[in-house]
């Protein structure tokens, strides 16, 4: 994780299933869009960037959700990715999943850890 940890928000700034919340992360030594989404009651992070090509996500800022309120969507190509892995679950993206990001939950904020690289 070549990032040191850092604050990205409250937590009363996510809810379920709601608008995430933009933030910049150094990704390969270049400034690159990331967010921060909460489902079920956790919050998840990725890389703001579409496996199909290198584009944001959001249609407008913050909005990743699908209209069912379920799933993450481009909204340039309409790729789909599961929100608690973000693996590609259809459209373009083939098996090219979300670039994760370690993210952490306490004392009522959010922080940023890294970038996850398990592969």
């Amino acid at each position: 994780m070549a990032d040191t940890e850092r604050l990205i928000c409250a937590s009363d700034a996510l809810r379920d299933a709601g608008p995430g919340v933009r933030f910049e992360v150094c990704y390969f030594g270049e400034p690159t869009a990331a967010f921060v989404v909460r489902w079920e009651g956790r919050v998840y992070g990725y890389l703001n960037r579409c496996g199909h090509m290198p584009m944001e996500l959001d249609w407008q800022p913050g909005v990743f959700f699908g209209v069912e309120g379920r799933d993450l969507v481009c909204s340039t190509h309409g790729a789909v990715y599961a929100v608690t892995d973000g693996q590609c679950l259809g459209g373009p993206c083939g098996s090219t999943p979300l670039v994760r990001l370690a993210v952490a939950e306490r004392d009522g904020a959010i922080y940023f850890l890294g970038i996850e690289d398990d592969g």
